[in-house]
């Protein structure tokens, strides 16, 4: 089983049987669509690049095609059970108002990314070269991400934004990671909620 795979049961045992789901930045729709299939989840996806609609309509994902860093305002306080950012968070040039608007339009907020403080990626620095991973595959010249954070910084700016996290957790592999996470897990998993 892929890595990506197995972030999907992992952040799906995160979300209710038949929750209706906002997917934030869902790619090719794969997440929704196994959300559909084995939780019976209803809801949208939120994509900016053609072939990724295209790919969410063939995958049967209903997806609204939207730049992200123009907001959520077309959608009501409290409109989904969950609003999922997975792999989203990086990308985005108004990444702090699109956490705060991810609880106000859900009633949870699922939040996944890419720890830049998991040691493999600590070594590189250490030794002079910025980290290229399974979970960070690109060259510092040519990645999309526009910032890197780690697990700790996002417990900060949670905080910041006086949202409560309801379950924190890193994946690494097929583990779950529970303890030492800021430093042993290649992704970082939020559950959130409005205060």
């Amino acid at each position: 089983m892929s890595q990506e795979w197995t972030r999907f049961r992992q952040i799906a045992r995160l979300v209710p049987q038949g929750a209706r789901v906002l997917d934030l930045g869902c790619g090719d729709g794969a997440l929704l669509a196994f959300l559909q299939k084995e939780r019976g989840c209803t809801g949208y996806g939120v994509e900016l690049s053609d072939a990724n609609v295209l790919a969410c309509v063939a995958r049967g994902v209903q997806v609204l095609q939207l730049n992200l860093d123009e907001g959520l305002s077309i959608f009501e306080d409290q409109s989904f059970d969950v609003v999922l950012q997975i792999d989203t968070l990086q990308h985005l040039r108004n990444a702090e108002t699109m956490l705060r608007e991810t609880v106000r339009v859900g009633k949870t907020g699922i939040v996944a990314f890419p720890n830049f403080a998991h040691w493999p990626n600590r070594l590189s620095v250490l030794l002079g070269r910025m980290p290229v991973t399974k979970r960070l595959p690109y060259e510092w010249y040519n990645t999309p991400n526009i910032r890197v954070g780690t697990f700790a910084d996002f417990v900060t700016l949670a905080q910041k934004n006086q949202l409560q996290i309801e379950d924190a957790f890193g994946l690494e592999g097929d583990a779950l990671i529970r303890w030492g996470t800021n430093w042993r897990a290649s992704t970082a998993v939020f559950k959130l909620v409005a205060p």
